[in-house]
């Protein structure tokens, strides 16, 4: 049991289960009732996304220091009551059910999705992989 870290439109393990998007956008060009069959995600959840503006930092981000500095800021963001609620519930739940949280981003290591890795695991969340 626990939680998987994906990029959303790989393909799903067998024993995934229910995929969220931690994104601030749907899919582009992808028919809403499609995004599961297309291995998405199954449910939205983007008050785990960066904020829009932190998401162009990151995007942007050339050096270690610009990185560090987008990182420094989608931390302060989780640490707001609706997000750690959230990753509080996540990683109780990794416990007892298989899921998984992910993102577009190619490269997991330049995406907040690695940041979300980390902070789940600092709340005990059973990760998988």
């Amino acid at each position: 049991m626990g939680i998987r870290i994906v990029k959303l439109g790989s393909p799903r393990a067998a024993d995934e289960g229910v995929r969220i998007g931690t994104v601030r956008r749907p899919p582009r060009g992808v028919p809403k009732e499609e995004f599961s069959t297309r291995d998405y995600y199954d449910t939205w959840l983007p008050n785990l996304a960066p904020s829009a503006e932190l998401m162009t930092q990151g995007r942007t981000a050339q050096t270690d220091a610009e990185w560090r500095k987008f990182v420094q800021g989608y931390r302060k963001e989780m640490q707001q009551p609706e997000a750690s609620h959230v990753l509080d519930l996540l990683a109780r739940l990794s416990h007892g059910s298989n899921f998984s949280v992910g993102c577009y981003c190619e490269e997991e290591a330049r995406c907040h999705r690695s940041i979300l890795r980390e902070l789940l695991v600092a709340r005990g969340a059973a990760m998988v992989g």
